[in-house]
Order: C-alpha cells, then structure tokens, then sequence
C-alpha cells in the first residue's frame, strides 16, 4: 500500500496519468449492463437497489496545485436544492445532451457553479462511475487545476468553498466509516472529518476511490 505523504503537485499528476483513463467502460449509463459499479452499496456487500434508470452525471474532482501542497476544491450546497442539500460536494450535476462527454459536463457545472474557468483545468483521467442511493450514476473526473485562477460562486447552488489538504484526504487513516437507516435500509459509508467540516457520503466514496485507484 502507497502513502501520499506530502506528495508534490508534479508527482500526483505523475501517478494520476500513469493510473487513470478516459475510456469509460461500455454501457456505463445503463444499470443492466454487468459492471462492478462504485458506491456505498459496495461496503454493505449488497448489490443496489434501483427504482429507476439512473441518471447520468458527472463531477470535476479539483486537485488544485498550490506551491505549499495539493489540495482539493469542495464546495458546500445552498439549503435550497432539492437533491443534496446543504451537503459538501464537488462541482458537478447532471450529463446534459449537449455535454460531448462527461469530462464536458463536469467542466461545465465547475464553470457555472463556482466560476472555475476551464483554461485553468488540465484532466487527468476519470473514476470508475459511482452510483448513489438517491438515483444518480456519477461519472467523476480528476483534473489539475493551475493558478492563477479565480473562482466566483453562483449563490444559487453554492454557499462557500473550502480547500483540504490532498495529503489528509489521501491518509487512509483519515477514512472513517459510519452507517444509518435510509429508506429502510441500513447504509453504511465514508466519513472524513476535516476541523468543522464533515464529509461525508457520495463525496467520501468518491474521495475514498481516488485513494484506491492512486495509492492502493
């Protein structure tokens, strides 16, 4: 097993380039095909449960390459969205049909949500699509985002933004794993308290994939 340590900005993109793709696996959009999705479902050993055909989305996961250390971008949703609500997330939403690809729609929700101009943003492959209890099949892509950047947030979908250590949220130490009654159904998932601020859910599964493709 790999320890990120105080990886520099030079050595990630490194790893991520040697160890992430733009391929997607055939089908991915569609839950009948037979793939190994991510998501908490997996650390129940249960397969998931769907109502209905997800829908697709994606997520920029930003690894912003700052002089002292790599850290990533979140942000914190306003109260009044009606999916994930005043949770902390990364900028991303729904696979519109004039979206080219995924890596399009994640840089495109990036841009309207927090202002992230893609002239800044260098992807470097995605994530294996992680599917959530809530109806979505989330495709994320990691990308390096340069300075100088700056960000203006959309008020309507985002409260603030925040950046962690990438170090600290690659520390696989600092993934806790907790559980709670949904629908029914007792769901178990990823934690990683950083100070005031607790991730948690879709965003630490995902999070908790980065580690394992980069650093397992």
């Amino acid at each position: 097993m790999l320890n990120v340590g105080h990886d520099s900005t030079i050595a990630f993109e490194r790893r991520a380039r040697e160890r992430l793709s733009f391929d997607l696996p055939p089908r991915w959009a569609d839950p009948s095909a037979t793939l190994l999705l991510a998501g908490d479902h997996l650390l129940d050993d249960l397969p998931p449960r769907l109502d209905a055909v997800p829908r697709a989305a994606a997520v920029l996961i930003p690894i912003l390459a700052r002089a002292a250390e790599p850290t990533i971008l979140l942000t914190l949703r306003a109260d009044t969205l009606r999916v994930h609500s005043g949770q902390i997330a990364f900028p991303g939403g729904s696979i519109d049909e004039s979206d080219a690809d995924p890596m399009a729609a994640a840089l495109r929700e990036a841009q309207e949500e927090v202002g992230l101009d893609p002239a800044c943003v260098t992807p470097l492959g995605y994530l294996d699509p992680y599917l959530t209890g809530t109806g979505f099949l989330i495709v994320p892509t990691v990308a390096m985002v340069h300075e100088p950047f700056a960000l203006e947030l959309n008020a309507a979908e985002v409260v603030e933004s925040f950046e962690v250590p990438l170090a600290f949220l690659m520390e696989e130490a600092n993934h806790q794993r907790g559980s709670r009654e949904w629908n029914g159904r007792t769901r178990s998932f990823y934690a990683m308290p950083y100070g005031e601020r607790y991730i948690w859910g879709i965003t630490a599964g995902m999070i908790r994939s980065l580690y394992e493709k980069l650093y397992r």
